[in-house]
């Protein structure tokens, strides 16, 4: 007899909802407002370079290092900056530290239209929601001023965590959370990776949020992929039954 769905844990970025412009326009932003004269484009690709190095030399935000979020992401900043050419190291950390906590405005993120009915209606079916984000100490308050914090019951971030995904540790620490075996537990992401594979592999209910038909992946069933939130509940109740 198969168990019974009775929990629901969601990735959050590109999931539910995304950063409303590129990091190239937002950093650009916050220099004009600095005095600085920086193009987009050269900004966003010297973002993904600094990103990149930040991530390989210290994965997770640094957390094992004895970094957190906000050290590690104003690393990020300053190295974006300066490949940039700008070596004022005042400015570099005003900018650093501005665009740290712009990024908790809900101006900068866009909720996907489908969000909200999403959510509402795995709790009209009895469902419990919480988040399994690799994030950091951001997330709760992005959430709250976004109007989505309400509907779940907890929030796992990976700074919080100690581990990101895809690791199964993380998913291990939600399910104590659930409480329920993971036969009871379903998940909602958009990484491939990250989200269907890692939860599949402690045996979560994982499902593929494929908006853009770009994963292009024979081993995910049709049953396991949507192309919209508005196909989860019907197939969320498949497993309720």
């Amino acid at each position: 007899m198969r168990a019974p769905l009775r929990w629901v844990l969601w990735d959050v970025k590109d999931t539910l909802l995304k950063v409303r412009a590129s990091v190239g326009e937002q950093y650009c932003k916050e220099a004009k407002r600095m005095g600085l004269n920086l193009s987009p484009v050269e900004v966003e690709a010297a973002f993904r370079q600094a990103y990149r190095h930040q991530s390989s030399r210290y994965p997770n935000y640094g957390i094992a290092q004895g970094l957190d979020g906000q050290s590690w992401w104003m690393a990020v900043v300053r190295e974006t900056f300066s490949l940039c050419r700008v070596q004022d190291q005042a400015l570099l950390n005003t900018a650093a530290h501005n665009l740290y906590h712009n990024f908790c405005n809900a101006e900068n993120w866009e909720v996907f239209p489908d969000s909200e009915k999403a959510l509402q209606s795995c709790s009209s079916l009895g469902l419990k929601l919480g988040v399994v984000s690799n994030f950091d100490s951001r997330l709760e308050e992005i959430l709250r001023v976004c109007g989505l914090l309400s509907h779940f019951s907890f929030l796992i971030t990976s700074e919080e965590a100690g581990v990101a995904k895809p690791s199964p540790a993380i998913f291990d620490q939600a399910l104590q959370k659930c409480g329920v075996p993971a036969a009871c537990v379903a998940h909602i992401g958009d990484h491939y990776v990250n989200d269907y594979l890692a939860s599949r592999s402690v045996d979560i209910h994982g499902f593929l949020l494929d908006r853009r038909n770009k994963h292009d992946r024979p081993d995910v069933p049709q049953e396991h992929r949507l192309r919209s939130l508005e196909e989860l509940p019907s197939r969320l109740q498949q497993h309720m039954d």
